[in-house]
């Protein structure tokens, strides 16, 4: 004879099998349904500057203008002035090379511990941003000069196809013979 406890066992043995199953799906749905994610680092601290440089360039450019107004509300340290370099340099958001270079600048002058930490990183952007600035100028020479060839082009253009309208224009000569040299007498 079964009695009620094992009666009660089997009964539930049988009925949380679905509950179990239907509370896993459920777990595992709220974890695929996360807000937005952290950023990549998760230690202890702020973020370090090139974690903070990888993620500007995950964000969009809305997020990057915030991101410009919450740099400008803080208080200007070694690890802004190295952010805000970061961020006036990045070329996803419109970058201000000259702001960038004069923000480093301030970081590589600076002889406060904080600082003196970030210079090696703020020498290598400083280094990239004044290089990205001699080729934008270069390109933007370039530039100016492709257009002086165009234009130079189209005018020579131009003058050869007014010189070929007069050559039309000129009546047809005919080909009449000459008379052949006279030859010299010895």
């Amino acid at each position: 004879m079964i009695s009620n406890s094992q009666r009660w066992r089997q009964a539930a043995g049988k009925s949380t099998l679905p509950i179990l199953l239907v509370l896993s799906l459920l777990l595992g749905a709220c974890a695929n349904t996360a807000g937005p994610r952290p950023p990549a680092y998760d230690g202890p601290g702020p973020l370090p500057p090139l974690a903070y440089y990888q993620l500007l360039g995950k964000m969009s450019p809305a997020e990057l203008g915030r991101e410009r107004s919450v740099l400008a509300a803080l208080p200007a340290t070694s690890n802004t002035q190295l952010r805000q370099a970061m961020l006036a340099g990045h070329p996803r958001a419109a970058p201000d090379l000259t702001k960038a270079i004069a923000l480093l600048d301030g970081i590589l002058k600076s002889s406060d511990p904080a600082a003196l930490s970030l210079q090696p990183l703020a020498r290598l952007l400083a280094d990239n941003y004044l290089e990205r600035q001699k080729l934008d100028v270069q390109l933007e020479r370039q530039g100016q000069q492709l257009k002086e060839s165009q234009r130079k082009s189209v005018e020579l253009q131009e003058k050869i196809d007014g010189l070929a309208d007069i050559e039309r224009t000129l009546p047809q000569r005919t080909h009449s013979l000459r008379p052949a040299p006279v030859g010299r007498s010895k």
